[in-house]
């Protein structure tokens, strides 16, 4: 066995560092701890506290129970004491600890009385060393008092010593995670004097008492019980404190510990027994049960594991299943995987014959364990009549069913016996009572066919083997054969019997990773989390039943964003509820210990990156614990949905990001652009005017005629840069409007060039334009525009060669085609050049304008009904031709032909 985990160097374990870092930025918890009510717990809290308050600590009394005693009330006085939350239970009205006006006030130190108490119906907890425990999670620190007694794993112990049933229990580690333990002690003499003397309860309480619970043998067991504990948390502080500060052994080897337990009485006993023997090894222990393959399902058998599990986890331990058909092999398997140093498990209640041949469980267990310690914890006292142990198995579901089934195949085998003796004088039967056999294994189970064979081996024996009518046999050879048939009888309905319920085990196992893999497949078709959502709760409707509501975080509270039924709300209660499991991470509403009076059960969706929804079901039936194969259908399907949701999420985000990405990229294009573009042509209309009016009278008129000219060219190129960048912004937003009327091509080739040469005199354009162009439908206006951005970007990149505009028709279309004589475009950016802000470069680096042209004309031509490409090279290896395809249309007899 590996020694306890500590480092070889000399440094700190960090373990025990993490353990004390959490308790430093967490509330401090103090449990002043006694063996009985009455040794002066609460008047020592409030003594120390009193203390602290003349120290100038911040000291607030949440809740004290002074029992009217006089001498712990007037330690009271003087205190800031916080008002109790009235509460209406049962028509009375009650007073109970007020959880968020504490919060509110959120002292440096706040009293706490009676740790075990329950809580009211409708308060958030349900017990309230769970309201201390959202107190120390706020930073608040926190004293309590405690009775031995009110211990989860000693519940059972005090019970047995005293004769009272001890209903308010503590888990363990609230008390192994509190900061400091103070045992307030008092011999058994001075308390039954305290008692006598009224200073505990009134007389007549007192007298009953002391017959009864404060006797001196008792008082004597709980208080080594408590001595005994304090001792151990006091040892579990100085290891922790040695850990910490690195200071070197001896170190005990680590243990580990493992619980079996079942669906029976004892198993409770087993988890206490088995918490006890972890605390005082300070050791981790685990509960696990063992579920045989083919075990029919049972919804009793399934609450009382439910319910023991929930014991293990509020003692401080986990929970595990395991399936198999060997017991003994499978719990040996975890152990030794696990590295368990003890198992701990209840009594056998095998017959001899079975311990004999031992196959009881512990018997096993002790044979093949090693060197692993086995306790046995002893069951309840021996029953020594067979019908207490036979009743709790015929009452069981469906034994009833299996026993009639039995007995009505063993007689239809006897009838159709004697029918086949009348006829054919058969000299033996046994086939056709194993046939009934088969057919109560197949049709019933293991059990029924146990039964079936018992009950065939007497009818074949009463009915049919001489002397028939008794149960004597006449032969030997006869006995012989009947035991044979008894054994392959019993041998072969139980084979069958156990085939069958493996049968449908693996039925419901294919039909719950049936569910698992199509609500998979749903999930992977889900593009948006409003997709995975609703596919979530459908599938969870479908499979459980019930309500179901899925909430996502937006802003600071929670929003429904999908429920079946569709219509489903939630009252303030459960929203609180939903908001708890989300920002705890941890489930919260029915069956929890946080706000179980909800009918919901919320469950976070936890992610990589934390909680990212938060699930409520409304159970199918409330009274009842999930069990653990529900358990672990709701597990997997909450775990797809958050890895699916996260997905959608992640999917969404980048979506968004590369949407901000490009409008940043679109932002910085268009400061470029702004930047040379716009300033280019206003510094050359600023330095000619400057030039005017500081030279104009000396200057020629020829020259004030050309600084004239520049700045109506530069005045032309602003306003054309202006128009492109409102043009864009007109279609980014839907704003521009095509007509679809009949256009001329060879009308909006000459308005494009005329208007070219004038604002590019010294740029030749030839123009080539087939003969009986048909008419195209789309804007004039928009389409002029668009031939004229084609050749204002030849001339850019053509030099003194110009432009050739070509028109001609293809079939049902017309091309209209600018080509340059320029470098050409690199086949990678044919592409390029249609998106926004992008242009080509050349020696310097930039070319003269938006980068907006060719991007808007292939918009204005797609509105069209057109398409537009480019092509490089055009002519001669070099050069790039943009071709603009629009589909040719024929005038109605209504509309008017545009002039030739």
């Amino acid at each position: 066995m590996a020694a306890a985990s500590r480092p070889d160097d000399g440094r700190p374990d960090p373990d025990a560092l993490l353990a004390a870092f959490r308790r430093e930025t967490a509330g401090r918890l103090k449990v002043f701890l006694g063996a009985a009510p009455g040794v002066g717990k609460t008047y020592a809290m409030l003594q120390n506290a009193r203390r602290l308050k003349d120290e100038g600590v911040d000291v607030v009394v949440g809740l004290v129970e002074t029992h009217g005693r006089a001498e712990t009330s007037a330690l009271v006085h003087g205190l800031e004491i916080l008002p109790r939350r009235k509460v209406e239970y049962h028509g009375r009205e009650i007073e109970e600890f007020d959880l968020d006006a504490a919060l509110a006030r959120k002292p440096k130190l706040i009293i706490v009385d009676e740790l075990a108490h329950t809580n009211a119906p409708d308060s958030r907890h349900p017990k309230r060393w769970q309201d201390v425990q959202e107190l120390l999670a706020a930073g608040i620190d926190v004293w309590t008092a405690l009775n031995i007694q009110h211990l989860e794993s000693l519940a059972d112990v005090v019970s047995r010593i005293t004769g009272v049933v001890v209903r308010e229990t503590v888990p363990d580690r609230v008390l192994q995670e509190a900061t400091d333990v103070v045992l307030v002690d008092l011999t058994p003499d001075e308390l039954i004097q305290r008692l006598n003397e009224g200073k505990v309860y009134v007389p007549e309480t007192a007298r009953r008492a002391t017959q009864s619970f404060f006797t001196p043998g008792n008082l004597t067991a709980l208080r080594e019980l408590a001595l005994r504990r304090t001792a151990d948390r006091v040892d579990d502080q100085m290891v922790d404190y040695l850990r910490q500060k690195a200071i070197e052994g001896p170190w005990a080897a680590s243990e580990r510990l493992l619980a079996c337990v079942g669906p029976d009485e004892v198993s409770e006993r087993v988890i206490r027994r088995a918490s006890q023997l972890a605390t005082g090894l300070n050791a981790p222990w685990t509960a696990v049960t063992v579920e045989t393959i083919g075990q029919a399902a049972d919804a009793k058998r399934a609450n009382q594991l439910a319910k023991v599990f929930s014991l293990a986890e509020r003692l401080g331990g986990d929970a595990m299943q395991l399936q198999g058909s060997d017991y003994t092999t499978e719990i040996l398997r975890l152990a030794r995987r696990e590295n368990v140093t003890q198992i701990v498990l209840g009594q056998s209640r095998a017959g001899l014959f079975r311990r004999i041949l031992g196959r009881s469980l512990p018997e096993a267990l002790m044979r093949h364990a090693g060197g692993i310690e086995i306790h046995v914890v002893p069951g309840e006292e021996a029953q020594t009549s067979l019908w207490p142990r036979l009743r709790p198995l015929l009452s069981r579901r469906g034994l009833g069913v299996e026993l009639a089934g039995a007995l009505v195949s063993v007689a239809c085998a006897v009838a159709v016996g004697d029918a086949l003796i009348a006829v054919l004088k058969l000299p033996n039967l046994s086939m056709i009572f194993l046939t009934a056999v088969l057919f109560s294994a197949v049709r019933f189970g293991t059990r029924a066919a146990v039964i079936a064979s018992l009950a065939s081996f007497a009818a074949y024996n009463f009915f049919f083997i001489e002397p028939v009518y008794t149960f004597t046999v006449a032969q030997p050879q006869e006995l012989f054969a009947l035991l044979i048939f008894l054994a392959v009888a019993v041998f072969a309905g139980s084979l069958t019997g156990r085939i069958r319920d493996q049968r449908e085990t693996v039925i419901r196992n294919a039909e719950v990773t049936q569910s698992l893999y199509d609500y998979s497949r749903k999930l992977s078709g889900a593009s948006s989390p409003d997709d995975v959502l609703w596919a979530a709760a459908a599938h969870l409707h479908s499979t459980f039943g019930g309500r179901i509501v899925l909430l996502v975080a937006e802003g600071d509270d929670l929003q429904i964003r999908a429920a079946w039924p569709p219509d489903a709300q939630l009252d303030p209660a459960a929203l609180g509820a939903a908001r708890w499991a989300q920002q705890k991470k941890e489930p919260a509403g029915w069956g929890t210990g946080t706000l179980p009076r909800i009918a919901y059960q919320f469950r976070p969706l936890v992610a990589a990156r934390g909680p990212i929804a938060v699930c409520g079901f409304e159970p199918h039936l409330a009274g009842e614990p999930i069990t653990a194969e529900d358990e672990r259908a709701l597990t997997a399907i909450l775990d797809l949905t958050a890895i699916a949701l996260d997905r959608a999420l992640l999917a969404r985000e980048a979506v968004n990001a590369a949407t901000m990405q490009e409008n940043e990229k679109v932002r910085d294009a268009l400061l470029d652009s702004l930047s040379h573009d716009l300033r280019t042509p206003l510094s050359s209309i600023a330095g000619a005017a400057t030039s005017l009016r500081a030279f104009g009278d000396k200057m020629s008129p020829s020259e004030r005629l050309e600084l004239l000219s520049s700045i109506e060219e530069e005045t032309a190129r602003l306003a054309r840069f202006v128009a492109n960048l409102l043009d864009m912004s007109r279609i980014e937003a839907g704003g521009l409007k095509v007509n679809r009327d009949l256009v001329s091509i060879a009308d909006v080739v000459q308005g494009a060039v005329e208007r070219s040469r004038k604002a590019f005199p010294g740029q030749p354009v030839r123009v080539s334009l087939a003969p009986n162009l048909p008419f195209v439908r789309g804007d004039d206006r928009l389409l002029e525009q668009v031939l004229f951005n084609l050749l204002d970007n030849a001339h850019k990149y053509a030099g003194e060669a110009g432009a050739i505009v070509h028109a001609r028709q293809e079939g049902a279309e017309v091309v209209i085609s600018v080509t340059d004589e320029g470098p050409g475009v690199k086949p990678g950016e044919l592409e390029r050049i249609f998106e926004k802000f992008y242009r080509g470069g050349r020696a310097d680096g930039r070319k003269a304008g938006t980068g907006l042209g060719l991007s808007i004309s292939r918009r204005l031509v797609e509105a069209m009904g057109g398409a537009i490409v480019a092509q490089s090279p055009a002519v001669r290896r070099r050069g790039t031709r943009i071709v603009m395809r629009l589909p040719a249309a024929q005038a109605t007899a209504a509309e008017p032909r545009p002039a030739a």
